[in-house]
């Protein structure tokens, strides 16, 4: 049996010399209760016995004592040489506290919270995806240049600057966000100098932020119908009403938008590359869009979702491009172009609405990490990150024809599917006869993320599909996991 070095942290541990019960007793009782509630864990090492006669200012006869009791139980254990540990051996369920247990899914107790907090309670919280297949969204991580980064990474930490270490401006360094400007004027065509940037934690902070500028409570705010559910939640956490404005293969309907809530203030729109139906807004409704935003006062959140990967033609222009009245802020995010745990996105605003941004960013959370931002600022102005790209824009065209040329043709009975001018995910349609819930808790117990796309609708719909991403998994091992998927689709035809 080998155990850590690792001792235990008993800052919080006092006895009280006027009670009435002797101090080996309270010391026992202490660490006992200390390790059933979970606070020292099996394998911790306990502090020696004369160390913590010291701490407590006791004899440490009275320490042995607690610490004959509590190996006589059964609560640790003594190595000669090594120290006294906390026992391995104890049961997983009586190392709780015995006054919290409660039925499942029963409250401990009944708490009041805001009718916000109650609207978004019921949200589904997913674990963290850590290499299931077709994931969609997942970009390839193993061909990410690590060596490159590590060495920008280096290069800071080894000799970092005084301000990276003190804080950061509350908008993101710098450098990061002059190198920002000229890559998204580069590639999406984005009008802005450095100072109209944020570096935030995520595109999620980013819809944050925007939504809540413009939303009051019980605001309608529009969304695309099916959408991103991280726009949904964060419209509640506004106290503001999600409008579902249907999207069809033009894109976002302002018609249909009109005629659900005329008052509302802002659009939540992805016009380049729709999540998760694929579409590409057209422009002549860019245009009707822009043109209600100018006219009735009004704003627009341009979510850029994964537009750098393009497989016909070039990438398109972004929607904030083409507006000449500063009616359009525009996110995006590091987490497709270069791995998710970066935690790095990024919220493009109109000039007069600067100050008005950097105000609510410092509420949320002061500033962003620097270091981290100094080197992302390198690894984008040398060049590293468009040649990533480039690399990851043919691997991707790759994937997603060896993923269709399989679907096509060992799963032709249940899925229909065809490929997608850009994006990182498909969208296979299942036959009416099985329900894409079911498919996707099924591959989830396989050890794949397939999305169902009823999911993503907020009313009742007929769409019956599944998301598949191709991005993140490797061609040689598709073979293999569309057999796995096709076994799962019979069974569920058949039960």
């Amino acid at each position: 049996m080998t155990y850590r070095r690792n001792n235990a942290y008993l800052a919080s541990l006092s006895l009280d010399p006027q009670s009435g019960s002797p101090l080996h007793k309270q010391l026992f009782l202490a660490l006992r209760e200390a390790i059933l509630d979970g606070r020292i864990r099996a394998g911790i090492r306990l502090p020696s016995t004369r160390s913590l006669a010291s701490d407590l200012q006791i004899s440490r006869n009275t320490v042995l004592s607690a610490f004959d009791q509590l190996l006589a139980e059964g609560y640790i254990v003594s190595k000669v040489g090594a120290g006294s540990f906390v026992s391995d051996q104890l049961p997983e369920d009586f190392l709780k506290s015995q006054s919290l247990k409660t039925k499942p899914g029963e409250p401990l107790r009944k708490i009041n919270v805001s009718a916000r907090a109650q609207r978004i309670a019921g949200a589904q919280l997913e674990k963290p995806n850590h290499g299931k297949s077709f994931s969609p969204g997942m970009p390839e991580l193993q061909q990410f240049p690590f060596e490159d980064w590590a060495r920008l990474l280096g290069r800071h930490w080894r000799h970092p600057k005084r301000e990276f270490l003190v804080g950061n401006p509350i908008g993101g360094s710098v450098v990061l966000r002059k190198a920002l400007a000229d890559h998204l004027g580069q590639t999406r065509s984005v009008k802005c100098d450095a100072d109209q940037i944020l570096v935030l934690s995520g595109s999620q902070q980013a819809i944050h932020l925007v939504i809540k500028a413009f939303a009051d409570i019980n605001d309608p705010i529009w969304m695309e119908e099916p959408g991103y559910p991280g726009i949904r939640d964060s419209i509640i956490s506004a106290g503001a009403k999600p409008i579902s404005v249907p999207v069809d293969e033009e894109g976002f309907q302002l018609d249909r938008a009109l005629e659900l809530a005329p008052q509302a203030p802002l659009a939540c729109i992805s016009p380049s590359h729709q999540y998760p139906l694929g579409h590409t807004m057209s422009l002549a409704r860019r245009i009707d869009l822009l043109g209600w935003a100018k006219e009735n006062d009004r704003f627009i959140l341009e979510d850029d979702y994964d537009s750098e990967y393009r497989y016909t033609g070039r990438p398109l222009s972004s929607l904030q491009g083409l507006d000449n009245d500063n009616r359009v802020l525009y996110i995006g995010t590091m987490s497709k172009v270069m791995f998710p745990g970066l935690r790095i996105g990024y919220l493009v605003v109109p000039p007069d609405l600067v100050d008005l941004f950097l105000s609510l960013r410092k509420g949320e959370d002061g500033h962003s990490p620097a270091v981290a931002e100094a080197a992302l600022a390198e690894f984008i102005s040398e060049g590293y990150l468009a040649s990533h790209i480039r690399r990851m824009r043919l691997l991707y065209q790759k994937r997603q024809q060896t993923l269709v040329t399989l679907l096509q043709r060992e799963a032709a009975p249940w899925l229909t599917v065809v490929p997608q001018e850009s994006g990182m995910h498909l969208i296979a349609h299942l036959t009416p006869r099985m329900s894409d819930k079911n498919v996707e808790q099924k591959t989830r117990t396989a050890g794949m993320l397939l999305r169902s796309l009823s999911s993503f609708y907020q009313k009742e719909t007929a769409a019956n599909g599944l998301i598949i991403g191709f991005a993140g998994t490797d061609e040689k091992e598709m073979p293999q996991l569309v057999h796995k998927l096709v076994r799962i689709l019979q069974e569920l035809d058949n039960p």
